[in-house]
């Protein structure tokens, strides 16, 4: 008995059923009357075709269903994946409630794009967790490390074994790996010496997460000595280069909830209370604010509050006061993000990349003033 038909262009699967393969490059070239590299050349538009050969392609593309290029082979051939990781801290729920990560995100994007290489996202592993997970195994030619400063040494570690060539953005020096930093130590002594000079001596910094653990409540020397988040340590330092004694206050993240939090703790009625505030991000300012309002304080009249980031606050937030602007330090989240993208890439085609440093500019807003002793 004869073998039953397979149907042109089907592949037999389980049960018998003829399933639809996939349309090749050939078959489109045939279709058109063209050479195979014609029509690959049609698609990746890398060469000289006609205008009238380059119609016939596409056509007979969109005749035989065929959507371009397997980037797998592509690929392969290549020997490289197309992708550039990006290894962020948080979990990436809690990572895109932050706009710094999505503005610099963006960045990273906007240059990958345009090299034609895509990213992939990946959390950055827990100092206890074997095999370290998408970093073993993920298909990536460089990775760009994005606020790992508490959990920087197992990504590191994983990453040197599989040498894939790192970026690291507002990292403490690493080995091998490409700085993009920010200004934070004297961006925050900046901030400080401002609240200074409008006669402040009482200032408080509520901070970001000092390690993994992210506690909350006052850094004590012991604390801070075993701290080892380093943006959170450069902008500390900097507010205690004028102010040598200034309370610290650390945070679980940055969140307005989170810079409520310590500023219920702060304004409470029965303690002392600061006259000034430096916030280690915008979030945690605001978050600052709604605490001193609920505590009957006026700002910048009866406390001033500067933040750290340049975000577009929500005024909502602030709808009880007159309060538009934050005083703030801005700083350049997309142009860090395109800085370390580029260094990526260069990488990658083995030229010499570029490290990146970049400055925070003081912008006065409506939350600082001279403090109550002064007006």
């Amino acid at each position: 008995m004869d073998e039953p038909a397979t149907a042109l262009g089907a592949s037999p699967s389980r049960g018998g059923v003829a399933r639809p393969s996939r349309p090749t490059l050939a078959a489109v070239a045939r279709a058109a009357g063209v050479a195979p590299s014609t029509a690959s050349l049609a698609f990746s538009g890398s060469g000289p075709v006609s205008e009238d050969a380059k119609a016939r392609v596409l056509a007979a593309a969109a005749e035989l269903g065929y959507g371009g290029p397997d980037p797998r082979a592509r690929s392969l051939r290549r020997g490289r994946s197309g992708v550039i990781g990006v290894v962020m801290d948080e979990r990436l729920s809690d990572a895109f409630r932050d706009p710094v990560n999505v503005l610099t995100l963006d960045g990273i994007a906007e240059v990958a794009g345009a090299a034609g290489a895509s990213l992939l996202l990946v959390r950055s592993p827990l100092d206890d967790e074997q095999g370290a997970g998408p970093l073993v195994d993920a298909p990536m030619d460089a990775v760009v490390l994005v606020g790992c400063n508490v959990r920087i040494d197992p990504a590191v570690a994983v990453l040197r074994r599989r040498q894939i060539p790192v970026v690291a953005i507002e990292a403490d020096e690493i080995e091998g790996a490409v700085p993009v930093q920010l200004d934070n130590r004297d961006a925050s002594r900046r901030a400080a010496a401002y609240l200074q000079d409008l006669g402040h001596d009482d200032v408080t910094v509520v901070t970001l997460p000092l390690d993994a653990a992210r506690r909350r409540g006052r850094i004590d020397d012991d604390r801070f000595a075993s701290g080892i988040a380093f943006t959170t340590l450069e902008r500390l330092r900097g507010v205690r280069e004028v102010y040598p004694s200034a309370v610290a206050v650390e945070t679980a993240g940055s969140s307005v909830e989170e810079g409520r939090l310590a500023g219920v703790e702060l304004f409470a009625a029965d303690g002392p209370r600061p006259t000034a505030v430096i916030a280690q991000s915008d979030l945690i300012a605001v978050g600052v604010i709604s605490a001193a309002l609920d505590a009957g304080l006026r700002v910048p009249e009866d406390v001033s509050v500067v933040g750290f980031d340049g975000i577009t606050v929500d005024d909502s937030l602030l709808h009880r006061t007159p309060i538009r602007h934050l005083t703030t330090l801005v700083q350049p989240f997309v142009q860090k993000g395109q800085a370390a993208a580029r260094a990526a890439l260069a990488m990658l085609e083995g030229a010499e990349p570029q490290p990146a440093s970049f400055r925070s500019e003081l912008r006065v807003g409506d939350t600082t003033g001279p403090p109550p002793t002064l007006r």
